[in-house]
């Protein structure tokens, strides 16, 4: 037995109570769903949990299932496998023969289309749905204009929504959703419709009003520079399935495999070879070239061994160029510029290396590199990633 000195602060051996662990505020465990006609499944065996308060993004492209998971949190499809938790309440677990409807699950939904009223006002938009349930006029008027003034379109509640921009009828989409105070919002591609600058702007908004109000967020994009701004955590998923999860820092700088890295901004893919093993962590001596570096693997579960050819990741942005090369021993690989593009901010040039691979890197747009120059290019260790390129 162990002594009561060995027992860990607040353990319940010191008569001391646990800490309390809030559970998830939507699990969502091995769900598997079919539609009709197709062989495969539209979701694989994804398992998800969203933390209350917290900004979660579902990230990939068309097809990928990430609105499928979308819709099965909101209960506008059912599961064929797997569970579905609200807190510690199940919502939807075919084997039990258990199916919460979607007007017992206390979310909000903004669509990637507003569906706003075209013949009512912005305060009506926004009540119609109290309305529908009978609330009082006076119920009605409270909650509509603290919703409104949460929003910031307290101003325009008698205007007709006719009269609205794409941003105000994207408000009035997410202040009728916020009418109930719901538990969870759901996110679908709702800024996919503004024009650039719009969307940064309401990207800034929707986090705003997100840490304001401390709601727990779900949101479905394609969009990576959307993911990065907004998200607390991004789920990226493809064909069905979780790739990766992570913060936005994780998954861009450490991606887990060709797909992420090439869905997630731009990145180059250089081949190596494993020289050393540290065993007991996850790093591994690898030659690039003529450089050879300790190289971090994306987690302790993946294992390479002496002599395995294997898959570095780096972005252009991280790399530099110089005419000659560092005199302070810095790691660099000769090569020649082959293509080069602009872009206002920056230049993208294409290098052909001098032991086999064309690789971009990302400069200044005050750079000065020509077509045809021989150039060294610049790298940090830290900046590289070795991929899991066997599940890739």
């Amino acid at each position: 037995m162990k002594d009561e000195a060995d027992a860990p602060a607040g353990s319940a051996l010191r008569g001391e109570p646990a800490l309390a662990v809030s559970p998830p505020a939507v699990s969502l465990r091995n769900i598997v769903k079919y539609y009709d006609g197709s062989p495969s499944p539209a979701v694989s065996n994804v398992s998800i949990d969203v933390r209350e308060g917290e900004f979660l993004v579902l990230l990939g492209p068309s097809g990928c299932g990430k609105t499928t998971t979308l819709r099965l949190i909101a209960g506008l499809e059912d599961a064929d496998e797997g569970e579905i938790l609200f807190a510690e309440t199940v919502v939807d677990a075919p084997r039990a023969h258990i199916f919460v409807p979607t007007e017992r699950r206390n979310i909000g939904m903004v669509f990637q289309s507003y569906a706003i009223w075209p013949h009512m006002s912005v305060f009506e938009n926004v009540a119609y749905p109290l309305r529908v349930r009978g609330e009082s006029n006076s119920e009605i008027r409270a909650r509509v204009m603290t919703v409104l003034d949460l929003v910031g379109l307290l101003d325009l509640a008698g205007r007709g929504s006719t009269q609205l921009s794409g941003g105000q009828q994207q408000r009035v989409a997410l202040a009728r959703s916020l009418i109930f105070n719901p538990r969870v919002l759901l996110l679908d591609e709702p800024l996919s419709n503004l024009d650039a600058r719009l969307r940064i702007q309401m990207r800034q908004e929707l986090k705003s009003l997100q840490r304001k109000i401390g709601l727990t967020m779900v949101l479905v994009t394609h969009d990576q520079a959307e993911s990065m701004s907004l998200a607390d955590r991004i789920i990226v998923m493809n064909k069905g399935s979780v790739e990766q999860e992570g913060s936005p820092e994780d998954i861009y700088e450490r991606p887990r495999n060709r797909f992420v890295a090439e869905f997630v901004g731009s990145a180059n893919f250089i081949e190596g070879t494993v020289e050393d093993v540290r065993w007991g962590t996850n790093e591994v001596r690898v030659k690039i070239g003529g450089s050879t570096s300790w190289i971090a693997l994306p987690d302790a579960s993946i294992e390479r061994r002496i002599s395995d050819v294997v898959t570095c990741t780096i972005r252009p942005e991280r790399l530099t160029l110089a005419k000659s090369r560092p005199s302070n021993g810095a790691d660099y690989w000769p090569g020649l510029i082959v293509g080069k593009q602009y872009f206002g901010d920056r230049r993208e040039y294409e290098v052909e290396l001098d032991f086999g691979p064309t690789i971009k890197v990302s400069s200044m747009s005050d750079s000065t590199f020509q077509m045809g120059d021989l150039v060294c290019v610049g790298w940090r260790p830290k900046d590289i990633s070795l991929i899991d390129d066997m599940s890739a």
